[in-house]
C-alpha cells in the first residue's frame, strides 16, 4: 500500500521559522531559499533535523521534517501520535526535562548534546542541538522545537 502524501502545514512551518528568528536571533534557513519555498524546503530538503512538540502536559510531536523522520525511523503519521519523551530512553528523561524547563525560562538553549533512541531501538547522540520556544507574533507559546545537524550512533 502506498503511503498517502500529506500536505505541508505552512502555518506550523512558518511558526517554526519565525520563532527561531525571533527567539534565537538567527535564520534557521539559508538566505538563498526563496520565501515562497521555505515551508517545502524545511520539510523536504533541509539537511538537518527539525522537530516540534506541543505544550501539553505530556507533549506530543506536532512536526518532524523528513531528515528527522529518517534519523528517528518514524513516519510522519507515527511521529504525530508519539509523546516526545519517548524519543529517548527513560534514564535520560530527567535531563531532557531540565533542558525543556530551561528553554521555557530562557527562550532557547544552544549546544545541547544527548542520547536519543530511534524506533528500531538504535541509540544515537545528538550533538550541538538548539531547542527553542515556539512563540507566535502575539507572544503565545505553542510548544518547543529542536534542530540538530550532527548525530552519530552510540
Amino acid at each position: 500500500m502506498q503511503e498517502r502524501a500529506r500536505p505541508i502545514d505552512c502555518a506550523l512551518s512558518d511558526l517554526i521559522i519565525s520563532s527561531y528568528r525571533r527567539v534565537v536571533g538567527a535564520a534557521l534557513l539559508p538566505q538563498d531559499v526563496p520565501e515562497a519555498e521555505q515551508d517545502k524546503w524545511l520539510y523536504e530538503n533541509a539537511p538537518f533535523c527539525v522537530l516540534a512538540h506541543n505544550n501539553d502536559s505530556d507533549p506530543l510531536f506536532i512536526y518532524a521534517n523528513e531528515a528527522a523522520q529518517r534519523c528517528f525511523e518514524y513516519s510522519l503519521e507515527e511521529f504525530l501520535v508519539l509523546p516526545s519523551r519517548l524519543s529517548e530512553e527513560a534514564p535520560e528523561r530527567l535531563e531532557r526535562q531540565r533542558l525543556l524547563d530551561s528553554v521555557a525560562r530562557n527562550g532557547f538553549a544552544a549546544g545541547y548534546t544527548g542520547v536519543r533512541v530511534a524506533k528500531s531501538g538504535r541509540r544515537f547522540w545528538i550533538e550541538n542541538g538548539i531547542v527553542w520556544q515556539l512563540i507566535d507574533d502575539h507572544g503565545a507559546i505553542h510548544g518547543q522545537a529542536a534542530t540538530f545537524n550532527h548525530w552519530r550512533d552510540v
